[in-house]
């Protein structure tokens, strides 16, 4: 089947599942009650699927149509943004973008980034969500997405690019320091007190210690204190209440003025990877690879 033959009827199906009638649909698009009415009924012979469920006092969807209607509102969607992008003046772009970020990671690292370049590009209308649990990008309408972490294979449907590794080291005030000494080893943390990084659910993160070149273990110990924010374990340490294992990321600038300093150095571990991921789908919207390369440019390990 052409893909123009599979367009027919698609607008006159949408416009009357919003309308929630074939007289109000008619009405909106300019036809005859008889003209949607047969629309609707070629469409889900070619489907063989039933859209609705008719009764003389209300038109609704059936469970198809309303799988159906998700679909072509999302390809009508596309159709309508790739419009705006040929008809935007010059090199200027425009339009919505959906930009999904590691809550602390995203706050800290990505934003500046972004900031500049939402004032690059002024018509560009952002929707920035800031969250650590998983996001599926095609389901949740994402344009572009900055990942900890990686799964063990990458969908077909993604692009993603590496823009590094994060370090955890192990840190600590100089006061803490001061009054409690330093640890000469990482057995020796079980005679300190260590700020762990931990969930709502109860469950905490074990420290990531590294033996040799390559392998890494994890291991748990009593916490005296359990964060389940990175900012706020950061600044925990800095007052001095114990020892963490913080990402090279976020302690950065306490480490660069002294407020934190490193301990255990021979302990520093590679983390995770941090991914800029996209759907394929959108890779040739301009607005969406403009923003994956700037992020790539920026962000990347030789950039920082």
């Amino acid at each position: 089947m052409q893909t123009s033959e599979r367009l027919k009827g698609v607008d006159v199906f949408v416009a009357a599942a919003q309308a929630g009638s074939f007289v109000r649909a008619a009405q909106r698009l300019h036809l005859t009650g008889s003209a949607v009415g047969k629309a609707i009924a070629r469409l889900e012979a070619r489907l063989n699927a039933r859209l609705f469920e008719r009764s003389t006092r209300r038109l609704a969807l059936t469970d198809a149509g309303a799988r159906f209607l998700a679909a072509c509102t999302r390809v009508l969607g596309e159709l309508e943004e790739a419009e705006h992008a040929l008809h935007a003046e010059g090199d200027l772009l425009a339009g919505r973008l959906r930009v999904d970020l590691p809550a602390t990671y995203g706050r800290l690292i990505v934003l500046p980034v972004l900031t500049a370049f939402l004032q690059r590009y002024p018509r560009i209308k952002p929707v920035l969500s800031f969250t650590d649990r998983y996001v599926d990008l095609e389901d949740e309408g994402i344009d572009v997405t900055v990942r900890i972490g990686s799964p063990e294979a990458w969908s077909p449907a993604l692009g993603h690019c590496l823009l590094g590794q994060d370090r955890k080291v192990f840190c600590a005030a100089p006061s803490y320091l001061a009054a409690h000494g330093a640890p000469a080893s990482v057995e020796d943390l079980v005679e300190h007190a260590v700020i762990m990084y931990g969930k709502a659910d109860s469950r905490v993160s074990p420290l990531l210690i590294r033996r040799g070149n390559a392998l890494v273990e994890q291991r748990a110990f009593d916490a005296r204190i359990v964060a389940g924010d990175a900012e706020a374990q950061a600044e925990l340490t800095v007052a001095g209440l114990g020892i963490a294992q913080l990402s090279t990321w976020l302690i950065e600038r306490h480490l660069a003025d002294g407020s934190l300093v490193e301990v255990l150095p021979d302990y520093a571990t590679p983390g995770l990877t941090m991914h800029v991921v996209w759907p394929k789908a959108k890779q040739d919207v301009p607005r969406v690879r403009e923003l994956v390369d700037v992020l790539r440019a920026a962000l990347s390990e030789p950039a920082a």
